[in-house]
Order: structure tokens, then C-alpha cells, then sequence
């Protein structure tokens, strides 16, 4: 016959263990802040960079600077921050998840050297690295201002003497999270390169292996990594200076980074969402091509898992934009102007033909027009045209803002049949906007300023002359 009352404790037992187990994994941090009483704290961890704070608790300092931070549910690991009143200062603290109740003392004169750690290893780690790298930056402060062979020598010493105690620390506290952020916050190591048979260094070698191997340090399966300032700046570091700036450039690397990060199912979300802010409204021209890509790829195909109110927004915006691209043939135009007769931007014969949308109530369009005025005029004789376009629908004020600005002698165009939603047809959200055109009609750079028409142009005809 089967003990039941035997099995029914032995139950009992695991579930008050587990409920034990569970309990333990909250959160107890004691600071003891020499200076401060009476004083409202918050602690909280950093989130991608180091602008963005997410705050996890609060607690008061008794009358002898002590405060506690405790909680039942466990806090994610991540580099960590605890916030005095009016956010004048701070506190950075490691929390690994490991590490759950810990005591650290601190004297406001000196946060960093009167650090005093009871019960973590990681922060102890932690202070006693920013303590040596301090007090080496004292000393190499004092002597960059002695401009002598001496002061070179010792310079030189001190940094060899900080980098072999770096190198020492991370091997020898390799898989604790403070080495892991330490690696995360510096660059990756360069071997000698290869020399080219000039003896001079291969650089493209340097940048290849650099490129390679710069997301090393970053474990995109550890959910901490999130928790620090460190992601975001890489990741605009990245795309901003190691990746070519066309299309199929960025989309490649877009595509092998979505790749890396998604054994984490929210840092992929994010990095998705990242990468495809940064095109729709681009620096660079042209590259606008990277966020319909992105679009098409991750949020229409339904991988991102985003609501069907959204995924019809981001369709509308795509049909919009795929028509509007760097390289393709601006799409008809048809419109009237002041004596009017009808003006078609396909028929405008010219070696560059400049788009100018706005809207008579516009300030910024105010301020812009004489500035494109005086560029027609310039350059009227090399061929390039202007066309400046209404995008409001009041005659009386259109024919008013040319007279004012005088941009007679410019090609002005009018929707007199009301008929032309120029946002979503053309992708004038905002006004200004400015699209300019080959001899062919083909865009060649659009939502310029109107301030750098010109450069662009110079710039452009010389890239063109150099093809030749």
C-alpha cells in the first residue's frame, strides 16, 4: 500500500524549500553615506546608455547616513546607480544577480578612494580597479603638463604599468561580471598587423580585424548586458564609423547584427527598432533605402510581432517611400502655375532640376526662400532649375508668398484641383522638403537642407566628372 502521507510531506517539503529558495533570491543593499541624513535616495540601473536610468527602488538615510534597499523580487544584474537628492551625485555600483546583499560605506569627499565593501566581491573587483586607474590618471594629469624627455618616459611607464595590471585583473577574474563589463567598455585588442611590401602597416588589415572582432566582450545571451551604458554608444559607433554608408552596405551589417543579438528576444526588438529609426530619417543621402528594407523585412513580414494598427501605419509609410528613394525616377508631377498654365516636373529641361515643397504660413519656409532664391539665381546659368511647389491649397497666399520672396523667376506650382495628399504622395512631412534630380529625373539626393543645395551639387558633379 502507497504511503501517501509519506509522498503528501515530501511535498511539502520540496514546495517550502523552493518558496525558501525563491524568497532568498530578493535583494538586501545597505549604503552608509558619511554626510547624509534625513535624505531621500533611489537606486536604480542604467538602460543601453548612459542617459537612461530605470529606477528599481527608494529609501531614506537615517540620521547616520545609513540606507537600505531590500525587496522580495530578485533585480535584474546590470550596472547599477545609486542617485542622491536632486540627482547631484551618484553611486555606481556592480549588481551581478549573484551577489544579492551586500554593504558598501562611502564618504562624500572622496566617493571613489573612501570606498568600503562588505559582501561582494564584484564591487570590491570594481572599486579597487577605478582606484588604481585614478590614481595612475593623477600622476599622468601632473606630468603631460612637464614637457620634458622625462615625463615622457614616465608617462609612457605609467600606462604600460596600468595595462599589464588590466590584463592581470580580467585573466585572472575571468566569468565575473565586472570583467565582462570592463571589456564591454573598452576597445578590442590589435594585434601587430602585417606589414605591405612598402613596409608600412596594412591598415586595411588593422580595420578588418578591429571591425571583426568589436562586439567580442558583448555575451548578447546575458540579459545584463542591456542593463548598462554601454550598448547604444557601440552600437551608433558601429554603424556610424565602421560600416559603409550605402544601402546594401548598412543592410548587410543591419542583418548580421539582428543575427548576433537574437539568442535575446528583447535585445533583438531593440535592435530591430534601433537600427531602423536611425534610417528613416538619415544623415547620410540616400541611405533612407536601409528603413524600407528593415521595414519590409522585420515589421511587415510580422518577425517583429507588432500590432496590426502599427504594421498598416509602417505599410503606408513603405508605399510612400519605395517610390521616393535615391537612384529611382521621381514619380509625375503635374501642377499649375501663376498664369495658369500647367507645369510638369518631367518636362522641365534642365541638368538638375531642384524640388522645393512648402507652405506659404511656413516659418521655416520663409526663412529658406531667400536662401534658394539666391542659389537660382547663381546657378541659373549652369544649368539647374528650381521648382518651388505649394503644398496648401489657398491661391491667394501662394501667388502672396512668391510675390514676397520674390521667386518669380523660379518655376512655381500649384494643386489647383485640390487633389494631391503631397505627404503621403510624396513624402513631405515636414516643410521645407527638398528633393533634387538628374537630367533624367532620377533623385540624386533628397530632404536636403536648402543651405547645403549647393556643396551637394559641387559635390556631386565632381563625383560624376570623375567617373568620366
Amino acid at each position: 500500500m502507497r504511503d501517501y502521507t509519506r509522498t503528501s510531506l515530501l511535498i511539502l517539503l520540496m514546495a517550502f524549500s523552493l518558496f525558501s529558495k525563491a524568497g532568498a533570491q530578493g535583494y538586501h543593499i545597505e549604503a552608509t553615506v558619511k554626510g547624509m541624513r534625513d535624505s531621500a535616495f533611489v537606486i536604480g540601473h542604467y538602460n543601453r546608455n548612459a542617459t537612461q536610468f530605470v529606477p528599481k527602488d527608494t529609501a531614506k538615510a537615517d540620521a547616520n547616513g545609513k540606507i537600505v534597499f531590500e525587496g522580495k523580487t530578485p533585480l535584474p544584474g546590470g550596472l547599477y546607480v545609486i542617485l542622491f537628492p536632486g540627482a547631484q551625485k551618484m553611486i555606481e555600483l556592480i549588481y551581478s544577480g549573484k551577489e544579492t546583499n551586500f554593504a558598501i560605506e562611502v564618504d562624500t569627499v572622496d566617493m571613489n578612494g573612501s570606498m568600503k565593501i562588505t559582501g561582494s566581491k564584484e564591487n570590491e573587483l570594481f572599486y579597487n580597479y577605478r582606484k588604481e586607474l585614478a590614481n595612475g590618471s593623477k600622476e599622468m594629469e601632473a606630468l603631460s603638463r612637464q614637457n620634458t624627455p622625462e615625463a615622457q618616459a614616465r608617462l609612457r611607464k605609467i600606462q604600460e604599468g596600468f595595462g599589464t595590471y588590466r590584463k592581470k585583473l580580467l585573466a585572472d577574474n575571468e566569468g565575473t561580471f565586472t570583467a565582462q563589463l570592463l571589456k564591454m567598455s573598452a576597445d578590442p585588442e590589435i594585434p601587430a598587423a602585417p606589414k605591405l611590401a612598402n613596409g608600412k602597416t596594412d591598415s586595411m588589415w588593422v580595420f578588418n580585424y578591429y571591425k571583426a572582432h568589436y562586439w567580442d566582450a558583448f555575451d548578447f545571451a546575458d540579459p545584463r548586458i542591456v542593463n548598462t551604458p554601454f550598448l547604444e554608444p557601440k552600437m551608433e559607433r558601429y554603424f556610424k564609423n565602421l560600416v559603409v554608408q550605402v544601402p546594401d552596405s548598412i543592410i548587410k551589417d543591419a542583418d548580421l547584427m539582428v543575427k548576433k543579438v537574437s539568442v535575446n528576444k528583447d535585445l533583438k526588438s531593440w535592435t530591430v527598432y534601433y537600427i531602423t529609426n536611425q534610417y528613416e530619417n538619415p544623415k547620410t543621402v540616400g541611405t533612407e533605402a536601409v528603413w524600407v528594407y528593415m521595414a519590409n523585412k522585420y515589421y511587415l513580414s510580422g518577425e517583429m510581432g507588432v500590432s496590426e494598427e502599427v504594421k498598416k501605419r509602417i505599410a503606408e509609410k513603405v508605399t510612400t517611400m519605395k517610390d521616393l528613394l535615391v537612384n529611382k525616377t521621381f514619380p509625375a508631377l503635374t501642377l499649375t502655375d501663376p498664369a495658369g498654365k500647367k507645369v510638369s516636373v518631367q518636362a522641365i529641361e534642365a541638368n538638375y532640376t531642384v524640388l522645393f515643397f512648402y507652405a506659404p504660413t511656413c516659418g521655416h519656409c520663409k526663412e529658406a526662400s531667400p536662401i534658394l532664391k539666391a542659389f537660382a539665381d547663381k546657378k541659373k546659368a549652369d544649368g539647374i532649375k528650381v521648382m518651388a511647389i505649394s503644398t496648401e491649397h489657398n491661391p491667394e497666399e501662394w501667388k502672396t508668398f512668391v510675390k514676397t520672396y520674390h521667386l518669380e523667376g523660379l518655376i512655381n506650382g500649384f494643386d489647383t484641383l485640390n487633389q494631391i495628399d503631397f505627404n503621403r504622395k510624396f513624402d513631405v512631412v515636414t516643410t521645407p522638403t527638398i528633393y533634387i534630380l538628374d537630367k533624367n529625373k532620377k533623385i540624386i539626393a533628397r530632404k536636403m537642407p536648402v543651405e547645403q543645395i549647393e556643396d551637394f551639387l559641387n559635390y556631386y558633379q565632381n563625383k560624376m566628372a570623375r567617373k568620366l
